[in-house]
């Protein structure tokens, strides 16, 4: 027994330290998206090998509680601020406030056939943003029964998953899709009025995830984060940022994306919100995100329930309030050097629209 658990806690150990470089391969990025299983798993280990201690001390037993103790404390460090236990980043807003505004990302999987779960959902939750990732043609047509309650929409389908469609009941008086990086992996930039006539920007995102079967680093995911927080870093309307980053919430690129372009995750000191995957509950991870600047507080987050996808759906209701007393980043990150580290080119295909002209 003791042999096989100083197996194990050898194996987590390599896990958790391997992400700590930065290195890009997908094999390295991956140990990012299992810091919830690592440190279960370990806290089980640190259990076990505590009784063995007890019941049948050596100097390995020592040694596994030791190390299961080690282990523990550096997952916790990264994924203690999405627990309930730390410090609220968005501050919360009235449950009675008016005129609030509520996102709905949902990766419907392009091979999903189930469409009338989703739409169940939309109709239930009345989204003023809904944002489909993973949607073709087919999801397109299947969809149109919304369009009656949607009057401002924009297509982009594609039979690569990573086709994006938007409804949005507020005016959308600009828009832009671009493929920042890669060919045939769009993105959708648009500028919108809320129900006060205030202009906010939009800008929903998914990049291409670091694996064997699409890319072997997580160099073009990464390029496309630090991009766009580096294009959101001056922008001074109220701004939301939506999507499938293929990332987790505490990986070394989303903080540094959240560090860049100051905006803020309203996930910190509330909950993980894991989205992804909706069949198996033990290797689940925060993959679809919002973020937004320093213009919200938040009204509700909800992971919403199945409907036939690999994905769960993520509601986000924010509630506007220009020069909110949010939190603000003080995670310490060289900016330059972790650039560099990172190895991002200079500059994308195209620009990022801020519809300042």
């Amino acid at each position: 027994m003791i042999y096989v658990l100083t197996g194990v806690l050898t194996l987590l150990l390599i896990i958790t330290l391997l992400p700590m470089s930065y290195c890009q391969h997908y094999l390295v990025r991956s140990c990012d998206f299992v810091r919830l299983q690592v440190f279960y798993s370990a806290g089980f280990c640190c259990a076990v090998s505590s009784y063995l201690a007890v019941s049948q001390w050596s100097f390995l037993t020592l040694s596994c509680v030791i190390l299961s103790i080690i282990i523990l404390l550096l997952q916790g460090k990264w994924i203690y601020p999405y627990t309930p236990l730390a410090k609220q980043e968005v501050l919360a807003s009235s449950k009675d406030a008016e005129h609030s505004i509520r996102i709905m990302s949902a990766n419907v999987l392009m091979s999903n056939d189930r469409y009338e779960k989703l739409i169940s959902l939309v109709n239930k939750h009345q989204p003023d943003l809904f944002i489909t990732l993973e949607s073709d043609i087919t999801w397109q047509q299947q969809l149109k029964g919304l369009e009656g309650d949607y009057p401002h929409r924009i297509y982009c389908p594609k039979d690569n998953r990573y086709g994006m469609h938007l409804y949005s009941k507020y005016k959308i008086k600009r828009y832009q899709i671009c493929e920042l990086i890669e060919d045939d992996i769009p993105s959708i930039h648009i500028l919108f009025e809320d129900a006060d006539g205030v202009e906010m920007q939009g800008h929903f995102i998914h990049p291409a995830p670091p694996s064997p079967t699409e890319e072997d680093s997580s160099r073009t995911r990464d390029t496309e984060l630090i991009i766009l927080a580096k294009a959101l870093k001056k922008l001074r309307r109220p701004c939301i940022v939506a999507g499938d980053l293929n990332d987790v919430a505490w990986s070394r690129t989303t903080r540094l994306f959240m560090k860049i372009s100051g905006f803020l995750d309203p996930r910190k000191g509330r909950g993980f919100f894991n989205t992804f995957h909706a069949e198996y509950f033990f290797m689940r991870w925060p993959l679809d995100h919002l973020f937004h600047s320093n213009d919200f507080t938040v009204k509700r987050i909800e992971r919403l329930a199945k409907y036939g996808s690999d994905h769960f759906a993520l509601l986000t209701e924010l509630v506007y309030k220009p020069n909110a007393c949010n939190q603000k980043q003080t995670e310490q990150i060289d900016e330059d050097v972790a650039v560099e580290e990172l190895k991002m080119p200079s500059a994308s295909k195209h620009q990022v629209p801020m519809f300042d002209d």
